[in-house]
């Protein structure tokens, strides 16, 4: 590719500019999933009192009992103020309900960012990544905007719905916009600090809710926190350049005289390399894609599946804590985020020297031994569960430096949104599903979030078969293609 068509031909402050505005909104998504994982709980036990499906102080208060009934009979000992039957029945119906709702709002989560990395994705491959990130922005800032209003759970599962389609968006067209305007030399930091966003910004809103608790009484405030980057999106329509990569794929077009070439299976003397279209994403480079879906939904099935149980199990065991702990959700989040932004820092810089499959076989590995140990060993009031909260969230941080350096090699430019979108957010699909078949979990287990954790962390087990079938792009150059 000529140095014309490269990502030179932009200038330094032009390239600053798309970094930082791609860190931040990426950052403003991190936000929103930590809204997901703080406000969703509290936020059903208020819609639920609203429509007349929830007692909140009759909950609270069987909440009590039942937990203070389960320690005396663990201690061997006879409960004083011991559940009717009657009690327990509707204190299991009323916590089934609350789990229930939650897991609907991390499936609209996962659901809403599939569906919209595969529309936005599609829009910056046909009119730009700079303007399909900024439509993704601001996207997430209004629905979230419009959040503070909702009066019913199904209301709130609309509008996180429709919010996490901005978020989907974000993704792909932040990637691959900030990986094709700092190319080569540079990508395996770049890819760090862009997958280091979004534990920026999930620390940033869990030390917001350490300070400002999270309640049923209080929520609503951080549906306008998730909406604060509408400024930020207004500014990129603006202000940020468009990927050079880009603007020579969509002018090039195939010719009979062109000698560049690009082969999903990494051979450069495959033949003359034409221009591909969306539809390629699912017949001539099937093969990478699937294993690109499989590679994603690992560590976002982690995540969401398993991990991020471990904030309503903190929140539950916060409430009926003697005395209660109503910020133990934020630090949880908090722990998780923190190591989770180094990982994802490191992500990159680790795969670039180690190779990329060997990275992720071993982050798969730590991930696994991190979760198991904190699932079958501790509970959210012990002083150590902290730590193995925070060492699961170094390892499944770096697989979120390593995805976007990883996943637009597997891409030739004309594609590159749309593969990497499509690879990334068909994890979300397979995730949410497996969420919600984890809400189903949690009543076959009888509200046992260890149990649920045990089971579903086994994912990371996958991800360390799957990757040996994967590509090695180690020496890929992205404007090799």
């Amino acid at each position: 590719m000529s140095d014309s068509l490269s990502a030179n031909s932009l200038s330094q402050p032009q390239r600053i500019v798309i970094l930082v505005v791609g860190f931040l909104g990426w950052a403003f998504a991190g936000v929103q999933m930590s809204i997901t994982s703080i406000a969703m709980r509290p936020a059903t036990q208020d819609l639920m009192a609203r429509v007349d499906t929830l007692d909140r102080g009759a909950f609270l208060e069987l909440s009590k009992r039942s937990t203070a009934e389960k320690k005396a009979e663990k201690a061997g000992e006879e409960p004083t103020d011991p559940l009717t039957d009657a009690e327990r029945d509707q204190y299991e119906s009323w916590r089934g309900n609350i789990s229930e709702w939650y897991s609907w709002y991390v499936c609209a989560f996962l659901f809403g960012a599939a569906a919209g990395g595969l529309l936005f994705g599609r829009i910056g491959d046909q009119i730009g990544r700079k303007n399909a990130m900024a439509a993704s922005i601001m996207c997430y800032s209004v629905f979230s905007l419009l959040g503070y209003f909702v009066q019913s759970p199904t209301q709130l599962l609309i509008i996180r719905f429709l919010t996490c389609l901005g978020i989907g968006g974000m993704w792909p067209n932040g990637v691959a916009l900030v990986s094709e305007a700092w190319a080569n030399l540079s990508r395996p930091m770049i890819a760090g600090v862009i997958g280091t966003a979004a534990n920026v910004g999930i620390f940033g809103m869990s030390t917001w809710a350490k300070y400002k608790d999270v309640t049923p009484d209080d929520w609503r405030w951080t549906m306008i926190a998730g909406g604060a980057p509408i400024l930020l999106g207004l500014f990129s329509f603006f202000a940020v350049a468009e990927s050079p990569m880009w603007l020579a794929a969509k002018g090039k077009g195939p010719t009979d005289d062109d000698d560049e070439y690009y082969n999903p299976d990494g051979d450069d003397d495959a033949g003359p390399k034409r221009e591909y279209t969306t539809g390629d994403v699912f017949r001539s480079f099937l093969g990478v894609t699937v294993v690109g879906i499989l590679l994603a939904t690992v560590p976002l099935l982690g995540g969401w599946g398993s991990a991020n149980w471990m904030s309503p199990w903190a929140d539950e065991a916060g409430e009926i804590a003697n005395p209660p702990q109503p910020d133990l959700k934020a630090k949880v989040g908090q722990a998780r985020s923190l190591t989770g932004t180094i990982g994802s820092f490191l992500g990159g810089w680790i795969a670039s020297i180690v190779g990329r499959k060997r990275t992720y076989f071993l982050i798969s590995l730590g991930a696994l031994f991190s979760a198991q140990y904190a699932f079958w060993f501790t509970v959210p009031t012990d002083s150590s569960f902290l730590f193995w909260v925070s060492a699961l969230g170094l390892f499944s941080g770096t697989f979120f430096g390593w995805l976007p350096l990883f996943l637009p090699e597997l891409f030739p430019t004309s594609i590159r949104s749309t593969g990497a979108g499509v690879s990334f957010n068909f994890g979300r699909i397979l995730t949410a599903v497996t969420v919600f078949a984890t809400g189903a979990l949690k009543t076959l287990f009888d509200g046992d979030y260890a149990l649920i954790g045990r089971v579903t962390s086994l994912i990371y087990l996958v991800g360390m078969a799957v990757i040996l079938l994967a590509p090695d792009t180690t020496d890929k150059n992205l404007e090799d293609d």
